[in-house]
């Protein structure tokens, strides 16, 4: 079964990625879904949790290209994008591409750039492509974000524009580990860092198999109209001022999908959809300013909101 295959080389990237990132499963694989739907994923936390860990180990695991953009007040688009630089040995412009061209490329800091810089992102996120002197070029194939950021609060940082937070499929935030992970890291990392040991244990076209397939996995219609009818509750519930877009339907449902796929099913359950509703529509929606006072999160409105949304019989 294709799907057997899926969640057999899945499990090989987490098991790979949790030598690193320690008792934070769940995050680790809403993080390799992502990747398996082709998304961009955002990783909202404080400092020194590990987001920029986790993001080289999940390249390291897959064999892709790393690249690192390290998001400042003064970056430029073409300081991401790359430029074309006059050659005078050939008498002509050549093209050096920027730190966009790569497999994983990590936005280090992404909120700590101008709105300006951060829209340079917003093609190749989504046409897996960038246009620099007029001239298009195709990104290595498979590209993925992964876009860290510290809260908005903090000195220093601008709000990502709501046309390029509804881009990430997905946003997850790492948090403290308890106690006894932490205990562990300290323990693995007081001669070497865990990360020098991850491998690579599958091979980028075999990754470019796994997300043409999950595509296939089969979404009943009862299960298509509870992806809707959860969507539409957030834009009909008082809590928001904007709810999820029509984007967000959709990658939900590729997000249901894969966590299907790499449970070892063909068919998309109520439960996958429950699973990967917040870390999926939780970025796309407005809050409240008397939602955010009371110290509510989005996250936490959205697990209400599909308690209030009648769940469907599983169909296989």
């Amino acid at each position: 079964m294709i799907t057997s295959s899926i969640a057999a080389n899945a499990q090989c990237i987490i098991n790979e990625v949790e030598r690193v990132i320690v008792g934070k499963q769940d995050t680790v694989t809403k993080a390799v879904i992502t990747l398996l739907c082709k998304g961009h994923l955002l990783i909202e936390d404080i400092p020194g949790v590990g987001k920029t860990t986790l993001a080289k180990s999940l390249a390291r695991s897959i064999g892709g290209e790393f690249r690192r953009i390290q998001f400042t007040p003064d970056l430029l688009p073409s300081d991401i994008t790359g430029s074309s630089i006059f050659n005078q040995k050939e008498a002509e412009f050549e093209f050096r591409p920027g730190p966009i061209f790569g497999n994983v490329v990590l936005a280090d800091e992404i909120n700590r750039a101008t709105p300006k810089t951060q829209s340079a992102l917003l093609e190749a996120m989504e046409e897996s492509q960038a246009t620099t002197d007029g001239e298009t070029r195709k990104l290595p194939q498979p590209f993925f974000v992964i876009a860290t950021q510290n809260a908005v609060e903090m000195t220093g940082t601008y709000p990502l524009p709501e046309a390029q937070l509804d881009r990430f499929f997905c946003r997850i935030s790492l948090g403290y580990p308890d106690r006894e992970s932490e205990t562990s890291i300290l323990c693995q990392q007081q001669v070497a860092h865990p990360l020098e040991l991850v491998k690579t244990v599958i091979s980028l076209d075999s990754l470019l198999e796994m997300q043409a397939a999950v595509k296939d996995v089969f979404v009943h219609e009862t299960i298509r109209g509870y992806i809707v009818d959860v969507v539409r509750a957030t834009r009909e519930s008082n809590q928001f001022l904007i709810g999820a877009s029509p984007r967000g339907s959709l990658h939900l449902m590729r997000a249901a999908q894969a966590s299907a796929a790499i449970h070892g099913y063909d068919f998309v359950r109520p439960d996958d959809v429950k699973a990967m509703a917040s870390a999926v529509l939780a970025h796309r929606v407005m809050a409240r300013a008397e939602l955010r006072a009371k110290g509510q999160t989005p996250e936490e409105v959205i697990d209400r909101t599909l308690e209030s949304v009648p769940t469907p019989v599983p169909v296989g």
